[in-house]
């Protein structure tokens, strides 16, 4: 192998970077002290290997570490699901107490209608009964009509009805009626009696009428018109 030729400033600068091992002597004092080589070092060894870093942060001039905020947001998180929960508890314990509310409501109507409608049924059921005990107790009362109480015959009208009348003859301004008595024949005018209070009314060619004094009627229908 042909030797190497290093100058003293080379073998300086390796005896510095080997720093103090007691195997390699140093007769002449060119090895630095280990603290003074060990200084430069270590700003560059930092350069070279970045490391990750939490940074700290300042709340009032006071240093507050990550956990510490991690606990504070999770805290922070835990009292709003907890307010929101409240909130909805609330919340759904007002519209339970409404819906409980109309319930009552509704079951108080019930009772109050189903109370009037067994009133009405028992008064219903009342008036079937009186209705049905009037029924039984209606007795049919046949119809009483009065008795028919017998024609008074005034007299000569039993002998009158038994006359015919033949028919009228004006001679001038007097009207004479002839009448068939069942054993002769009359001949009476207008307005004269005829027997007892009965008299000539009126005469027609068809009828003639007798009248009573006390209002009675006589109507003898002529034999031709008969």
């Amino acid at each position: 192998m042909p030797p190497r030729h290093i100058s003293p400033q080379s073998f300086d600068d390796i005896l510095s970077e080997l720093g103090d091992d007691p195997a390699i002597p140093d007769p002449h004092g060119i090895r630095k002290p280990s603290a003074a080589s060990r200084i430069p070092l270590e700003p560059q060894i930092k350069s070279k290997s970045p490391s990750f870093s939490v940074p700290n942060f300042q709340f009032g001039g006071l240093k507050a570490s990550p956990i510490l905020i991690i606990g504070v947001l999770f805290s922070l998180t835990i009292a709003a699901v907890f307010l929101l929960l409240e909130t909805h508890k609330a919340s759904s314990e007002l519209e339970l107490n409404t819906l409980q509310g109309q319930i009552s409501t509704l079951k108080n109507e019930l009772n109050l209608a189903r109370t009037d409608w067994l009133t009405e049924q028992v008064d219903l059921y009342d008036a079937l009964d009186e209705i049905e005990v009037s029924i039984h107790s209606f007795e049919i009362k046949p119809t009483i009509t009065p008795p028919q109480s017998k024609q008074v015959l005034l007299p000569h009208e039993a002998e009158l009805r038994r006359w015919r009348y033949l028919g009228l003859t004006r001679m001038g301004l007097i009207e004479q009626a002839f009448f068939h008595t069942g054993k002769s024949v009359i001949m009476l005018p207008k307005e004269a009696f005829a027997l007892g209070e009965w008299r000539l009314s009126q005469a027609l060619k068809e009828a003639a009428i007798l009248t009573h004094s006390k209002g009675k009627l006589i109507t003898l229908k002529s034999a031709k018109s008969e």
